[in-house]
This record gives structure tokens, C-alpha cells and sequence, in this order.
């Protein structure tokens, strides 16, 4: 496992650390293919009982590295396509891990981090967090994470915050769903511990299946999303290398407004 993603096993618990703090552990190539792997080694592993996802450093996640977006950017639609594939794939094999997932959310997350977060069980962050689901800002949508955001925040606050594009604090990402719990950072370690221990309570068997039942009572099987993913990620591609979505991009990696950008 490379150093983009930090591996920590005790006493049935793995954590997986999203580790590349100097970009505040945004997605790349890389950490997409080894936080995939990783997920997918700890689902088959029967000495893991849960799985807690985390940040190194002041950040859980902010969503898409720079240097990424720029080389998508230039990409064409068919690898636009291929690329989002892959991250819907690191998403629905968070959202369908055969074990308990635990979103310990030590800073702030946005686009992706935020999908991971709603992909995981349980979402405990500090509350100093603040949260956001920014892609209309560059003429995107946050298409490969809906069906996960919207399971857990719901359509109607789904509705404003894709709309808006707008940062959110911890408080209100408790409100909506995206966290259980919002805690001062001296209390996270703790509160995530506490929830531990409940789960080291029930049996691992009924906890796969109790994962199932709520999923299956959603209508949300893991073939059902698959299939939406390749419609989302065909969306995505479409439109960033559609006119409006050049722009946006272009415009966020030059630091400048977009054309559409009016003052009210």
C-alpha cells in the first residue's frame, strides 16, 4: 500500500488515513486506486470487524486535487467517463463493505469527502468542520456521490446544496444527516471509541445483514447503483468537457470568476 493511504489494524479495528495533508488529502489517481484496494483487502479480511475512515492532518478530504482537475480538464469525454468510473467503483465499495464504517471526520470535506462520508455507516466529526458540495461553481454537478448524499441527507436539502454550491457547517451537517454527531476535537477520539464498543457488542454475521436489510428496504442494491453509476459518470464526462464546464474549470484553475458569474 503506498503512503496515500495509511493502514492501522488493533483489536479488529482497521483504519484507513487519507494521507496527503499538503493538499488536504484531495483525490488523485493514486488515492483513488489504493483506498479501493484498501476497502476491498479489508471487507475480505475476517480478523477486521470495522473499518474507520480518516484524514492526516487539519482536513478529512477536499474532494478533487488540482492537478487532477487540470489534466481532466484536457481529457477527452471517453476518459472523463473512464475516470469518474473509478471513483464511482471507490464509492460503492465503501457503501457496500461487508463491515461497519465509521466516517471520523477530523476537518473539513468537500465534493468527494463528502461522499465518502455519506457512504460510510456511522459520521462523527469535529465541529469546526465545514462541509460543501461546490461543483456547480465550475459548471459540474456532483453526479458519481448523489445517490449516496441523497440517502443520507435526503432530497430535499440534496436539492439546495447542489443547487448553492454553498459551504455548511458542522452543525447543520448533523441537522441534515451528513454527521450523527458533531463533537469538540477533544471529544472525537472518544466518541468514536464509544461507538466501538457498541459495535464490538452485536454479532458480525447480523451486522452484514442488517447493512443488507437497509439497503434492500431503500431499493439501494449494490447492481442497481452500478448501473446508475455508468449513467452519472457519462453526465459528469458530458459536461466537463461541454462548453460551460471548460469554462468553470478553467476558470477555478486560473483564479478568476466564471463568465456566468453575476454580483446581486
Amino acid at each position: 500500500m503506498s503512503s496515500s493511504v495509511q493502514v492501522a489494524d488493533h483489536a479488529g479495528i482497521r483504519e484507513l488515513r487519507l494521507n496527503r495533508p499538503e493538499v488536504h488529502n484531495a483525490f488523485d489517481d493514486r488515492l483513488i486506486a489504493d483506498l479501493t484496494a484498501a476497502l476491498q483487502a479489508a471487507g475480505q479480511d475476517p480478523a477486521v470487524r470495522v473499518v474507520v475512515l480518516t484524514g492526516v492532518g487539519a482536513s478529512f478530504s477536499a474532494g478533487a486535487d488540482l492537478n487532477w482537475m487540470r489534466g481532466m480538464a484536457k481529457a477527452s469525454e471517453m476518459e472523463n467517463r473512464e475516470d469518474s468510473l473509478r471513483l464511482a467503483a471507490l464509492m460503492r465499495t465503501l457503501q457496500f463493505l461487508p463491515k461497519p464504517t465509521i466516517a471520523r471526520v477530523n476537518g473539513a470535506a468537500y465534493g468527494g469527502g463528502v461522499g465518502l462520508i455519506a457512504c460510510c455507516d456511522i459520521a462523527i466529526g469535529v465541529n469546526t468542520a465545514k462541509f460543501g458540495l461546490t461543483e456547480v461553481k465550475l459548471g459540474l454537478v456532483p453526479a458519481v456521490i448523489s445517490p449516496y448524499v441523497i440517502a443520507a441527507i435526503g432530497m430535499r436539502h440534496a436539492r439546495r446544496l447542489f443547487l448553492t454550491g454553498e459551504i455548511f457547517d458542522a452543525d447543520t451537517a448533523a441537522q441534515i444527516g451528513l454527521l450523527h454527531q458533531a463533537v469538540p476535537a477533544e471529544y472525537l477520539d472518544d466518541t468514536v471509541h464509544n461507538v466501538l464498543k457498541m459495535l464490538a457488542k452485536a454479532g458480525p454475521v447480523a451486522q452484514h445483514e442488517a447493512k443488507r436489510l437497509a439497503f434492500g428496504m431503500h431499493g439501494q442494491t449494490e447492481d442497481v447503483v452500478e448501473r446508475v453509476d455508468h449513467d452519472n459518470a457519462a453526465l459528469i464526462a458530458r459536461l466537463r468537457v461541454s462548453a460551460e464546464g471548460q469554462e468553470g474549470l478553467s476558470a477555478f484553475l486560473d483564479k478568476r470568476a466564471p463568465a456566468w458569474t453575476h454580483d446581486h
